[in-house]
């Protein structure tokens, strides 16, 4: 699996962009606030349907622009095809493949597969539940097109539900429509629970070697899922908490609660480790995130490094560089200094200066 181009239109700081992209090593560099990261997230939204910033449509889209369009060629087991996504800023994207509109983002599935590492990365063993929870939710979105769509229901319910809640403070006698909602949710829920259970169990059997040559074979990391409530307990832990829920007028318990615990030798490192530690623990994430992706599709994701390798110490950039060599691959940067000092291969360079893309340096 191999990104041949892209093309955007109104996208971020760009008002028009074509790009060809080697198969192997592909630097983007230049200064800070230039667009680097922007086309990263161009082919991210490609893939995906979302920003891995966690962006609005219309924030995406150039400030004095009413839609923004972002055109990528995928080649896959020697065929091309084209995604075309069309973002609006007062109404739903429009997706196509081939020239043949979509519907669904689950229709997108298999057809691009990538894997993102940022500098936000790095922190999520330390920043809040909802960063590990994202982690969860971006990985399996690209491995299972049924969680994709359990994950869809499921928000869309807690979020009624919750609406419901609220409502209930003035209109008491909706009560009754809760028991329609709390059905709905289980439904969901409990097999998003059990596919989260599964993925920490498969991320364990990776990680652990990983972290253990990251680390010289002095750490042992295990991963914990910490779910809000297990599966056969969901129904039980929901008719507990309904006063509550609806003293609080939210919805206190499942998936959109979940956690993950890191520990290493023991210790729950998102508490008591080191601020090395937890880097280290979050790049034994990513590596291992690349190796399961390759595991369920039989195939190498595309790999986007943006702006990292400045965050990492020269032996976790060795590690980096050294794991990446058979992989399509995307990086920003400010410089090249770090690639040159490694004597890392350099497949193609791009110089990123305020919204244009100048012609490869080889």
């Amino acid at each position: 699996m191999i990104i041949k181009s892209l093309e955007l239109k109104n996208f971020r700081n760009y008002e028009s962009l074509g790009i060809a992209f080697d198969a192997g090593t592909n630097i983007l560099y230049g200064d800070n606030a230039q667009g680097k990261t922007n086309v990263l997230e161009s082919l991210y939204v490609s893939g995906t349907t979302k920003s891995h910033k966690g962006s609005k449509d219309r924030e995406m889209i150039r400030f004095d622009a009413e839609e923004a369009h972002i055109r990528t060629v995928v080649e896959k087991n020697g065929v091309d095809n084209r995604i075309d996504i069309h973002l609006k800023k007062n109404s739903a994207k429009g997706i196509a493949v081939n020239g043949i509109p979509i519907r669904k983002a689950g229709e997108l599935f298999g057809i691009l597969n990538l894997v993102v590492f940022s500098p936000e990365d790095l922190n999520i063993i330390k920043n809040g539940p909802g960063e590990r929870r994202r982690f969860m939710d971006l990985e399996l979105c690209q491995l299972d097109q049924i969680y994709l769509t359990d994950l869809a229901g499921y928000n869309h319910i807690v979020n009624q539900r919750n609406r419901l809640l609220k409502d209930l403070y003035q209109n008491p006698s909706l009560r009754e429509t809760l028991e329609i909602w709390d059905i709905q949710m289980l439904q969901y829920g409990k097999k998003i629970i059990e596919k989260r259970r599964d993925f920490v169990r498969d991320l364990n059997d990776v990680i652990q070697d990983i972290h253990r040559n990251l680390t010289g074979g002095e750490e042992h990391l295990e991963v914990i899922y910490e779910p809000s409530t297990e599966s056969e307990c969901f129904e039980e832990t929901l008719k507990k908490n309904r006063e509550r829920d609806m003293r609080m007028k939210m919805t206190s318990a499942g998936p959109h609660r979940d956690d993950l615990c890191f520990m290493v030798n023991g210790i729950d490192i998102r508490k008591f480790g080191s601020q090395g530690q937890q880097r280290t623990a979050a790049l034994s994430l990513k590596l291992s995130e690349i190796y399961l992706v390759k595991e369920k599709i039989k195939d190498t994701p595309i790999l986007l490094l943006d702006d990292v390798l400045s965050e990492l110490d020269s032996n976790r950039q060795t590690y980096l560089l050294d794991s990446i060599h058979d992989i399509q691959t995307l990086i920003t940067c400010t410089g090249l200094d770090d690639f040159v000092s490694h004597q890392f291969h350099i497949n193609k360079v791009f110089k990123v200066v305020k919204g244009e893309v100048f012609n490869p340096v080889n």
